[in-house]
């Protein structure tokens, strides 16, 4: 980081700067990359630091060791009325920034050159993001610049805003500004001097080791003294004590705005003498660039926590909804198949239709005087059946429901004590409840289910479809379907039921198989199960867990990629290598 010369060592010089830009540019890829998304303890202030660095580096660092040899940056800020405009104007020599009376006054930076230093402040270096315009204005999006002869070549001024402005967009400016800069004149008063707001980006300064002078402006002679002092017992306390102070004391404004050139004559001609000797610049430069530098890549291991932090609470979070609906899964399954829906109107509606347990148990074991029995029983009941595919359509959906229920609550629930964990909820859309829709969803997919099982019992082989198929039905025969599926894992010799199943369910069950095994065959009624069975699952499956994509959209807001904390571990590791490739 040092301006090129020729021969061996100029080559040398060069790639340790190509190796440091490769790894600065890096780094800040792996920043914007580092996101924190979730509201952590202590996130605010990693965020502030993530954002700085990225600012930083994209302003000053990267811009700066692209162009090491280019004129040297002072930028000129400091507290509300302390009266950086004029002390601009005034140690230009003419008026190039406008003072007001009113607060704020300065909105957007105006930077001073001598117009053959122009092509180093091109859009394309220092501040990049800042739209260069060649006339005054109040867009703190915009870098006024204006050419002076009066200025010295090497050396250029800015005039920012104030850093304790009452508009934040300059406040933000004025803290982009001094990031920027590679000297800052701190321009305070006797009235301003010990003000708050002004130390602490003077303390984020000696952090950074960035190369500081004080003008004491606005000051009465008598106060001088005092004042003076006690600033520099401030300044050597905070890790300034290098810092040259100046006194600009009180005087008469000419009609340009300036102050008498004796009261300027101290801080231009150290201005001056700074300008015109080039290894005194590269000094302020190279100690404010690796101070940079070395703040940024101690302040990115912090960093490097924090979205370790991160990506163990989004697991944590992710892993409550994979635990609350794989239950969900599993309790739904279950509770499908295993005649935990017969009961009910679903059990009463189905007695209406077959009978009940004394018909089963009265009658004969001969096959066609079953048929004629059984077909006697359910014949002229057609109504009966379509109430029992209505309740049965009502059970499932109530069974999907009340596990998509249950299972957002647990979610909301662990949530709720999770770090980050509220902010998600709030961001959410009543996520501690089942979707809105969930119910219309369900109900359209019971019914397709129901359909493919009269489909189902529609297309066995024809010869099958005798009177006594006739007689019953196909709703008849779909119902007697249906209730073998929600019934097929309650055991077959079950005659006194099952902790899901009563004595008349069991014997419900049974006597509906044998009426389908008469009907249309064991085997048959087998194929027709297994095809059941598998179907709704499916479908209760996929309705539970379309109610995880909710969780899922808020989750993609906080995603980080899986080596965002490696990638910028190596990262500031990489520019550490390079700092101290380029120092020995």
């Amino acid at each position: 980081m040092t301006a090129s010369h020729d021969g061996p060592s100029s080559t040398s010089s060069e790639q340790r700067d190509a190796q440091m830009l490769t790894a600065l540019v890096r780094l800040r890829g792996a920043l914007q990359a580092a996101v924190l998304p979730l509201d952590l303890p202590g996130v605010e202030q990693l965020r502030s630091s993530r954002s700085s660095m990225v600012e930083q580096l994209e302003d000053y660092v990267i811009p700066r060791v692209m162009t090491v040899e280019a004129p040297l940056v002072a930028v000129v800020g400091g507290s509300t009325g302390a009266g950086k405009s004029t002390l601009v104007n005034s140690l230009v020599g003419e008026r190039v920034t406008i003072p007001g009376l009113l607060r704020p006054t300065t909105r957007s930076a105006v930077l001073v050159h001598h117009p053959d230093d122009a092509s180093w402040f091109g859009q394309d270096r220092l501040l990049p993001g800042l739209r260069r315009v060649d006339h005054p204005t109040d867009d703190p999006e915009a870098l006024q610049l204006v050419p002076s002869t009066l200025m010295p070549q090497g050396l250029a001024l800015v005039d920012a805003p104030d850093v304790d402005s009452v508009e934040q967009r300059n406040r933000e400016l004025a803290g982009q500004l001094l990031a920027a800069a590679d000297l800052w004149l701190f321009v305070t008063s006797a009235a301003r001097y010990a003000d708050q707001v002004p130390w602490q980006h003077l303390r984020g300064a000696a952090d950074r080791a960035t190369a500081v002078a004080v003008v004491l402006d606005r000051t009465p002679v008598e106060a001088v003294e005092t004042v003076a002092t006690h600033l520099a017992r401030m300044l050597a306390s905070r890790g300034l004590k290098d810092s040259p102070i100046f006194v600009v004391h009180e005087g008469p404004i000419d009609e340009q705005g300036l102050l008498p050139a004796e009261h300027v004559a101290d801080v231009r001609g150290w201005i001056d003498a700074l300008a015109a000797d080039p290894g005194g610049r590269s000094v302020v430069v190279k100690q404010t660039l690796e101070g940079a530098i070395r703040a940024m890549t101690h302040h990115a291991y912090p960093l490097v926590e924090g979205v370790g932090e991160q990506q163990r609470a989004i697991a944590d979070l992710r892993d409550d909804v994979a635990s609350a609906f794989d239950a969900a899964h599993e309790a739904g399954l279950r509770s499908a198949t295993d005649g935990s829906l017969l009961r009910g109107e679903v059990l009463a509606l189905w007695q209406d239709v077959v009978g009940t347990g004394e018909l089963l148990r009265s009658l004969d074991n001969r096959v066609g005087w079953l048929r004629e029995r059984v077909v006697g029983a359910v014949r002229g009941k057609p109504q009966q059946a379509e109430r029992v595919v209505l309740a049965v359509e009502s059970a499932i959906e109530l069974l999907v429901l009340e596990q998509a229920e249950r299972a957002a609550g647990t979610v909301a629930a662990a949530w709720a004590e999770r770090p980050g964990g509220p902010g998600l909820l709030a961001a959410g859309s009543d996520l501690g409840r089942a979707s809105r829709d969930l119910r219309r969803r369900a109900e359209a997919a019971v019914r397709r289910w129901q359909g493919e099982m009269a489909e189902l019992v529609a297309a066995d082989d024809a010869e099958r479809r005798t009177a006594r198929y006739l007689a019953f039905g196909q709703t008849g025969l779909a119902v007697a379907l249906m209730i073998q599926i929600v019934g097929h894992d309650v055991p077959r010799a079950s005659a006194a039921g099952t902790p899901t199943t009563s004595v008349a369910a069991a014997d419900s069950l049974a006597l509906g198989r044998q009426l389908l095994d008469a009907v249309l065959g064991p085997a048959a009624v087998d194929r027709m199960i297994a095809t059941g069975v598998g179907s709704l699952r499916s479908l209760v499956r996929e309705l539970i867990e379309s109610e995880t994509v909710r969780f899922g959209e808020v989750l993609l807001g906080v995603t980080l990629p899986a080596d965002a904390a490696d990638q910028l571990r190596e990262a500031a590791r990489r520019v550490d290598d390079a700092r101290f490739a380029s120092a020995r």
